[in-house]
């Protein structure tokens, strides 16, 4: 029972990895070519495509003689995004913050360790840090609505999610000593608000303020992100934006998307 086991779950692993490669090599990529790359017998590669072509996780490109990700992937992160994605009311509330404050503005909410990006309202004139993606997670340590959220936390769960996320170092700015980041919380909860400067990506910060729930925890938090520049010629009126918006969503809300699932 024991090999069988490990057998399944090599099996599994190795699907798992020709999906990834698939997604890394793009569109055309071929049967020899993923096996090179995986180091593993060409036989066995054909088996797993086989597989994963019939369950919708790879496509056959027969124009190009490869293989590309299958619209299954596609219905998966959609139903992802669905789980954390707010009302309709409350991304357009995030809509109109948006084009008052002239700032991206996003939604965060905890999905159990995780900090997830629940919303996020950008165009091309004000674009969102690059790698916050609606439905993904986003650094807690390391975001102004990151910080929010860690900052409504109980101290035992505060630490089960530090240890989870191990406080990477995204910049020179990110604060990534625990002793330092637990002083910037205690600032975050005298100030309701958090602050973030070059912290998640270089040239860029954002204020963020907390979402309240019906009993007054902290729900959600709903922050802008814009220039450096920016932020130090307009930090008072983007705080006034994001302190009025999360007012507005805590009022047009019961519960958040992942409340449920919070820390």
């Amino acid at each position: 029972m024991a090999l069988e086991q490990r057998s399944s779950g090599g099996s599994i692993l190795r699907a798992l990895r020709v999906v990834e490669a698939v997604a890394a090599a793009g569109d055309g990529v071929t049967a020899k070519a993923i096996a090179r790359r995986l180091g593993s017998p060409l036989p066995t590669i054909y088996r797993v495509l086989g597989i994963l072509v019939e369950e919708g996780y790879l496509v056959r490109l027969h124009g190009v003689r490869g293989y590309g990700l299958g619209y299954r992937i596609a219905e998966l992160h959609r139903d992802l995004t669905e789980q954390v994605v707010p009302p309709a009311a409350v991304r357009m509330i995030l809509q109109e913050v948006h084009g008052g404050a002239r700032a991206a503005t996003y939604l965060a909410v905890f999905r159990d360790l995780d900090v997830v990006v629940a919303h996020l309202d950008h165009c091309t004139e004000h674009p969102g840090p690059n790698g916050m993606r609606i439905g993904e997670p986003t650094p807690s340590h390391a975001t102004a609505g990151g910080k929010v959220l860690l900052a409504g936390l109980e101290p035992t769960r505060l630490g089960e999610v530090l240890a989870y996320s191990r406080l990477p170092r995204l910049t020179s700015r990110t604060v990534a000593d625990r002793r330092a980041l637990d002083r910037e919380l205690m600032r975050v909860r005298s100030a309701g608000a958090a602050v973030e400067v070059e912290e998640y990506q270089r040239g860029v910060a954002g204020i963020a303020v907390p979402v309240r729930g019906p009993g007054g925890e902290v729900a959600g938090a709903l922050g802008v992100s814009v220039s450096r520049a920016e932020f130090t010629a307009r930090r008072w009126e983007l705080e006034h934006a994001v302190r009025n918006g999360a007012g507005r969503v805590a009022r047009s809300i019961v519960v958040l998307p992942g409340a449920a699932a919070q820390p």
